[in-house]
């Protein structure tokens, strides 16, 4: 029977983290019902510190109303991907899962580890994108500076959410722990314009699709048109989140880690009326993406005896790989 869910379930995380044992197990139970059922949640109790949240997202609107061509200066010039400016019209999120969809209507800026892990990772070419150096805008004058605070708040945050999910998966605390030592977690800062003409037939703000990592920690601005999850039952289901309280949602990673015990789903970023001013958003998304070499592959207490693993294991860096491939503009 498919379940029928009408809103986002929201938990305090901070019994887990203050390490109230009673709190601890709550947490956790709550976490694995909800990871369950729809793969997203609202997070409070959280620790982020707003003051950093709030300068980032100062400094990145700030970039945003640039104009194009200072904008563009801060683009990718090498094969990766996901450093600097991205802009409007230049990938589909869509297309990662074959969809034949419209270029999605948001710009981002991308950034990657602070910490440069490339030594490490030098006789392995093909990671060499994944870790490759940061391009960090210093205009207008404290983007870079805030954005790297805010990398290294979401860093320390997802530390924690992991534990919190390696508990809810009845596994060791520290589960997930070795797998994150090198890490490639992404940070992107999408803005959404609001609409100054008509957007092609079918085309959104975010092309409806999967994340790519083990889960995504999401902060937004208010303004129509916004994040949208997909129900069990084929609703799309509105994602809103106070101020002081973050999304979280599964990624592929995760499905795969347990054998799909939990889920992740579609979501999407729906595309306002033509002209609203009251539409334009900013998100602050970090991708959790464990080491390039860290395999994939079921986590025994999301096995049952005699039951055959759903997906082959994989490392993460050739997962995201394939991902982003299938999602940049030809």
């Amino acid at each position: 029977m498919t379940s029928s869910i009408d809103s986002i379930p929201t938990i305090d995380i901070a019994p887990f983290l203050t390490g109230d044992a009673d709190g601890r197990a709550r947490v956790a139970a709550e976490v694995a019902r909800a990871c369950k059922e729809i793969g997203f949640l609202v997070i409070s109790g959280h620790g982020l510190p707003q003051d950093v949240l709030d300068r980032a997202i100062d400094r990145c609107l700030a970039f945003f109303d640039l104009p194009e061509a200072e904008k563009m200066a801060w683009g990718p010039t090498g094969p990766a991907k996901q450093r600097g400016y991205q802009a409007i019209r230049t990938r589909s999120l869509a297309h990662t899962l074959g969809e034949d969809a419209p270029l999605d209507l948001r710009e981002t800026i991308f950034m990657g580890p602070v910490d440069d892990h490339r030594e490490h990772f030098s006789d392995t070419p093909e990671a060499a994108t994944l870790y490759a150096p940061n391009i960090l805008p210093d205009t207008p004058p404290g983007t870079d500076g805030a954005l790297v605070e805010l990398y290294r708040a979401y860093e320390r945050l997802s530390r924690d959410v992991m534990r919190i999910l390696a508990v809810a998966l009845d596994q060791p605390e520290d589960y997930f722990a070795p797998m994150m030592d090198r890490h490639f977690a992404v940070l992107g800062a999408h803005h959404y314009p609001a609409l100054a003409a008509p957007p092609e037939p079918g085309q959104l703000r975010a092309g409806a699709h999967t994340d790519f990592g083990a889960v995504t920690i999401l902060a937004m601005t208010d303004g129509r048109g916004g994040l949208e999850a997909r129900t069990p039952d084929g609703r799309w289901l509105p994602v809103q989140a106070p101020k002081g309280s973050l999304v979280v949602n599964l990624g592929d990673m995760m499905a795969r880690w347990t054998n799909d015990r939990w889920v992740s789903t579609l979501h999407r970023v729906a595309t306002p009326e033509v002209g609203d001013d009251g539409s334009r958003r900013l998100s602050m998304a970090f991708f959790v993406h464990p080491d390039f070499n860290a395999e994939i592959r079921y986590i025994p207490s999301c096995l049952a005896p005699g039951e055959t693993p759903k997906h082959q294991t994989i490392t993460a860096g050739e997962h995201i790989r394939r991902k982003i491939q299938r999602s940049i503009a030809a």
